[in-house]
């Protein structure tokens, strides 16, 4: 059975999209810790962060990179943390978190935004894309 991402990837599931290549994704994380938390996913259902091979451990890295300035600009913060659990769904992705404080990237603090906040904090990142 295809992991709920790899359902948003083939467009079962809605999502709002930040960024797209033919290898990634970056979409919002419908239960944030912070206004602006951003899930990075290899477009392949590997569970694993390192069960990735190099070429796409690298590529997702790298994609990442790109994103992170892009949600710096859109959401006052002082730096983007990243974080890789992987216990929650089992899809290798990556968090990208506006961060003022560590109480950020407090996984059991969760918000609870509307569609149309989400939305508007897509567009608001695209911009700076």
């Amino acid at each position: 059975m295809p992991s709920l991402f790899s359902r948003i990837v083939a467009g079962e599931i809605p999502a709002h999209k930040i960024a797209e290549t033919d290898d990634f994704l970056a979409f919002l994380d419908v239960m944030p810790t912070t206004t602006g938390h951003t899930l990075v996913i290899p477009k392949k259902e590997v569970d694993y962060l390192f069960a990735l091979d190099d070429d796409l451990y690298t590529g997702l890295m790298a994609f990442a990179k790109r994103i992170a300035p892009a949600i710096e600009r859109a959401i006052p913060c002082k730096r983007i943390g990243i974080a890789v659990i992987g216990l929650e769904v089992p899809h290798t992705h990556i968090h990208l978190i506006p961060l003022n404080s560590m109480a950020d990237m407090n996984f059991s603090s969760k918000m609870k935004p509307t569609q149309e906040e989400l939305a508007a904090t897509a567009e608001k990142i695209r911009q700076y894309l």
